[in-house]
């Protein structure tokens, strides 16, 4: 299984555009963050997980040349504003773009995203195809996906597990019954938007202690503002086996 991260910052903290703070001026290209997300390619099938503002930069700088699903963690506009972008994918396969997303997020794509679903078609619109979320799991070509309920301050979100590797962004609480689906992974990704902590993310700590209560064999931490400091500095201080994760990463988890 291939991994790819997309993209591993937010659009938490200052705008850039106001910030001088030593990571937004930093010319390490790891401290240069667009919004979370991340593409997994297994058995020849490749899945996207949120389809943020930078969809369309992400997948032109990975050469992205099929995608055989969109699977939205929640409905925040820097998980799916940049949804329209599919229209690329529609062109090469001549078919409209399976999304995958629990009811109320349908819901929101469907606000955001009207013209899509209208009655009477534009010429050169999007093609989406929305499919349900059951909490028991669900395949795309032969792929087990397995949801993963997890809190984001009041807001129910989904993070994913697929065979021995998962993924968790934009969390702050993981109930128990969440973690049961988690023991066993290989390769864990999860949030940590700074140090500090934070009413509806993880910070740096929380993330690593839950890190090690599920005690995966590698682990990496995405979805971090500037707030989080310099990705050179940071890396040294964190424990074996978790790293900052960056725009560009790829890594292999086994089976």
């Amino acid at each position: 299984m291939k991994i790819t991260f997309l993209g591993t910052g937010t659009s938490q903290g200052v705008p850039v555009i106001a910030c001088e703070c030593t990571t937004c001026l930093s010319d390490d290209p790891n401290d240069k963050r667009l919004r979370t997300s991340l593409l997994v390619e297994v058995e020849g099938v490749t899945l996207l997980f949120d389809a943020g503002p930078d969809f369309r930069q992400q997948m032109l700088r990975e050469n992205v040349k099929k995608l055989d699903a969109i699977i939205i963690t929640h409905e925040h506009k820097d998980h799916i504003a940049g949804m329209d972008d599919v229209r690329a994918f529609n062109y090469k396969s001549q078919d409209a773009i399976d999304i995958f997303a629990e009811e109320r997020v349908q819901k929101a794509i469907k606000r955001e995203f009207s013209y899509v679903f209208a009655e009477h078609h534009y010429p050169g619109i999007p093609r989406m195809r929305l499919n349900d979320i059951p909490e028991y799991g669900f395949k795309v070509r032969g792929i087990d996906v397995i949801p993963i309920r997890v809190r984001h301050l009041n807001l129910e979100i989904l993070g994913f597990r697929i065979g021995n590797f998962a993924y968790i962004t934009d969390a702050n609480y993981i109930p128990e019954h969440s973690k049961e689906k988690l023991f066993g992974v290989k390769c864990l990704v999860i949030n940590a938007l700074r140090k500090e902590k934070h009413i509806s993310h993880f910070s740096l700590r929380e993330a690593i202690d839950f890190i090690h209560e599920i005690s995966p064999r590698k682990a990496f931490i995405t979805h971090m503002s500037h707030q989080i400091g310099l990705h050179s500095l940071v890396s040294e201080e964190l424990p074996q086996g978790i790293m900052l994760a960056y725009d560009g990463l790829n890594l292999i988890c086994d089976e």
